[in-house]
């Protein structure tokens, strides 16, 4: 459908691709200035437009983080649509912990320390935050529930709570990166998949109550 309106009309394929190119400069504008000392006009310049063709697509630096949490978040929902094929859940869980802790730029994680540190101070930003947090911890216990229904996940593990865990460690993993260049993420990745591991077969106290 969205190939076909885009042959319709040229200008929504335009369109998009100029959105795209504000994002990814808005990121590295973040990454290197940080949030608050970049400027809208920081931002044109870095994505090669002038500051009015900006603001025609986002109105303020607030708007354009909303933007960016609702590409991640769009991003995440393509890892649930490759956790939830058939087949053994941990190699996938795995496969995909190595890809945002180990393969990906460490700049992702510079961005997401950004934004949390922007959260403390800004309502609409710890609004989102929460939200995003939330929608991951709902998608990983629909997941785990299937799981624990076909006997990979030991039946007294508490969903909500192994959920929550695994969100706590990932968060830490991307302030980690962040703030240490040096980190091994390989090393990493494999603490968070030994947990994971650990929980799945209930040798970690996550028991309901």
């Amino acid at each position: 459908m969205a190939d076909q309106q885009a042959l319709l009309d040229p200008k929504a394929d335009s369109s998009a691709e100029r959105q795209t190119r504000i994002l990814n400069a808005a990121e590295r504008c973040f990454v290197r200035s940080g949030f608050h000392r970049t400027t809208m006009q920081d931002v044109a310049a870095e994505a090669g437009m002038s500051p009015g063709n900006l603001y025609r697509y986002f109105g303020s630096k607030d708007a354009v983080v909303l933007a960016l949490a609702e590409r991640d978040r769009a991003r995440i929902g393509e890892d649930f649509a490759v956790l939830s094929q058939p087949g053994d859940l941990l190699p996938s869980l795995r496969s995909i912990a190595h890809k945002h802790f180990a393969e990906e730029p460490r700049e992702r994680a510079v961005l997401c320390l950004e934004i949390w540190a922007e959260a403390t101070r800004n309502r609409s930003f710890a609004t989102m935050s929460e939200a995003f947090d939330r929608d991951i911890c709902e998608r990983m216990c629909a997941l785990f529930r299937q799981a624990q229904a076909n006997g990979a996940i030991a039946p007294e593990v508490d969903l909500e709570a192994l959920a929550s865990l695994i969100v706590t460690i990932a968060n830490g993993l991307f302030v980690r990166r962040a703030v240490d260049a040096t980190l091994d993420a390989e090393r990493g990745v494999a603490s968070l998949m030994a947990v994971i591991e650990a929980a799945f077969a209930g040798k970690i106290n996550l028991t309901r109550t």
